[in-house]
């Protein structure tokens, strides 16, 4: 479909196809349920992503998205802050705590190691989790790898293992019944949770 700065139609479509896992199909279908809507539902979801975006910043310790800082996962003190869960994204945070099975603390990579697609150690949040481990090795007793279980997921997890080696801290990985390819944010909260209490060592 051809678009133009001057089609209000046409640049919803466009600006809609930018969400990941939108194609032009899905962001048309997308744009029309919404021009079919009042006008106060517009206004609605205009003003959520405004606020969303306004208001929603990282976490300093963990680097989730959150309102307040530290976020209230690290704030609280009844969680475990001896136990560290590491993640690619703040989905991934989401999906485990519907687990309702972990109660310790997080770290958000943001991603994962991808050389073909240019992303190296440098575009995630990896140096800060050295820091992090650096400030508080002694009160840190054990880091769960909790990347997804794709190539990707794996080649970052066996990377941050050989840096976290040294600082002998216990190192542990999600246990298998994780689909090979799957992503957490859609795996069901009961497998998440066999996958959290059989973690398995890292060597």
């Amino acid at each position: 479909m051809q678009t133009s700065k001057h089609d209000p139609v046409s640049r919803l479509i466009f600006e809609l196809s930018k969400l990941p896992g939108i194609g032009e199909k899905t962001a048309t279908r997308l744009s029309y349920f919404i021009l079919k809507q009042n006008e106060s539902f517009a206004k609605s979801l205009a003003e959520a992503l405004l606020n969303a975006k306004q208001k929603i910043n990282l976490c300093i310790e963990c680097f989730s998205f959150t309102e307040i800082n530290p976020c209230e996962i690290c704030s609280n003190a009844e969680r475990d802050h001896h136990t560290v869960c590491i993640v690619e994204r703040p989905a991934d945070v989401f999906a485990i705590e519907q687990a309702g099975i972990y109660h310790g603390i997080y770290h958000v990579l943001h991603g994962f190691l991808s050389p073909l697609d240019g992303i190296g150690p440098e575009e995630l949040k990896i140096r800060e989790l050295l820091m992090r481990l650096g400030k508080k090795s002694d009160s840190i007793h054990e880091l769960i790898l909790a990347t997804n279980p794709s190539v990707e997921g794996e080649a970052t997890a066996l990377y941050l293992a050989k840096l976290i080696k040294p600082l002998s801290i216990r190192l542990t990985k999600l246990a298998h019944g994780l689909s090979v390819g799957g992503l957490l944010e859609y795996t069901d909260k009961q497998t998440i949770g066999k996958a959290l209490e059989n973690r398995m060592e890292m060597s």
